[in-house]
């Protein structure tokens, strides 16, 4: 999208600096992510930069609505519904196709999540992709003119919240089988906090506790939650002494009934230029004839379990939970990145944190995903290069 830097960095790659590069990142704690990590930042124009932020700002401004608790708590019905939910979600991830549509490039919104991302994993990309292209300083994967010690210093006082680091856990599921537990560990050694399994948690009355590596109770005064509920509900064999659903004195970096909220549930509500005609398989008057140009999505999956991209009319009549599934009509991905031998398809998510005293979001930086396939994600892209997770670099 910048030729300048787009020609510079394919004239300055080999193979060896990209094997150099991963090695870089596998040194930091001796693990190799499980994860594709792309060869190459995206490099995104201020003319796409201006319209991902005219798609965020359209997002928020339905999210800001005074209703928007009313219009979405049927989306807590049809899940598990935790107390002391805040006013507001704390984490905002914000997904765009790069597409074509009438001749031109636009993002379209694919996805949005009131949940985290990789916040500090992308924090250090920056770092290391610079470390072998030294040009790319020049460049910035932050909004707003952030600098990375600001940019790390938001993140800790929104997941922190002024506790004591040891009262702050990272709470997963058996986190080190996790496939993105690289920012976990970034976020241990940049926030300082601790990473704690659902098992480890022990109640008592209201209050949670860990122990730390000396075998001391610590109590939990606010989790840092990157728990997914659709696994915890599809993992009867853990042994939990808590569940979500209990009234506990505990404050949430990402309370999870944003996660539900906060979701593919709300993209019928969204229309506009940047938007993809989505609707409830519920309130789905006919099922159209041309469902080659659609695909059903449930509304709760993660990492795009359970999506069906060449929808046929027994996959729509099959779904009995009709209020759990969209469809949506496909868009064209345009391939829009030069690599050596073609271009590649591009999905940008802008990372937003939503501080508890500010009257809305803060858009903090980003996640790109490259595919060559069908759809960006694994199953699409196996054995395939320049492919994978990367970061956006804004011009200055």
């Amino acid at each position: 999208m910048i030729s300048k830097y787009r020609q510079l960095f394919n004239d300055s790659f080999t193979a060896q600096k990209y094997q150099d590069f991963q090695d870089d990142i596998a040194a930091d704690f001796q693990y190799m992510p499980t994860f594709r990590m792309a060869e190459t930042p995206f490099f995104i124009s201020k003319e796409l930069k201006a319209q991902l932020l005219d798609g965020c700002a359209d997002v928020i401004k339905l999210i800001k609505q005074d209703n928007f608790k009313q219009l979405t708590e049927k989306s807590l019905e049809l899940n598990t519904k935790v107390p002391n939910e805040d006013e507001h979600t704390t984490f905002l991830a914000i997904d765009f196709g790069i597409c074509e549509e009438g001749g031109k490039i636009l993002p379209k919104l694919i996805e949005i999540q009131g949940f985290p991302s990789l916040f500090n994993y992308q924090f250090v990309l920056y770092d290391k992709f610079k470390k072998y292209y030294p040009f790319l300083k020049d460049l910035t994967p932050f909004i707003n003119d952030l600098s990375q010690n600001e940019y790390l210093q938001l993140i800790e006082e929104v997941i922190c919240n002024k506790h004591t680091k040891e009262n702050v856990i990272l709470l997963e599921i058996e986190p080190e089988k996790q496939n993105t537990k690289i920012d976990f560990y970034y976020c241990r050694r940049d926030i300082g906090i601790p990473i704690v399994c659902v098992t480890e948690l022990i109640k008592k009355d209201k209050q949670l506790f860990y122990k730390n590596e000396n075998g001391a109770l610590i109590l939990v005064k606010r989790i840092y939650n990157r728990v997914i509920f659709d696994e915890l509900e599809a993992r009867t064999d853990l042994k939990m002494n808590f569940s979500f659903s209990d009234d506990l004195d505990v404050e949430w970096a990402g309370h999870p009934n944003w996660f539900f909220r906060i979701s593919k549930f709300i993209l019928p509500m969204l229309r506009g230029e940047y938007f993809i005609e989505t609707t409830l398989l519920s309130e789905l008057k006919e099922i159209p004839s041309d469902l080659e140009n659609y695909v059903l999505k449930p509304l709760f999956s993660f990492s795009g379990s359970g999506v069906i991209f060449h929808v046929k009319r027994e996959d729509i009549e099959a779904v009995t939970e009709k209020e759990l599934y969209i469809l949506q009509k496909k868009v064209n991905y345009v391939p829009i990145l030069q690599a050596p031998d073609g271009k590649v398809k591009a999905e940008v998510r802008v990372l937003c944190v939503w501080k508890k005293e500010d009257d809305e979001p803060t858009l903090l930086c980003n996640l790109v995903r490259l595919s060559r396939g069908e759809m960006i994600g694994v199953k699409y892209n196996k054995d395939k290069d320049w492919v994978g997770g990367t970061l956006g670099l804004f011009e200055k």
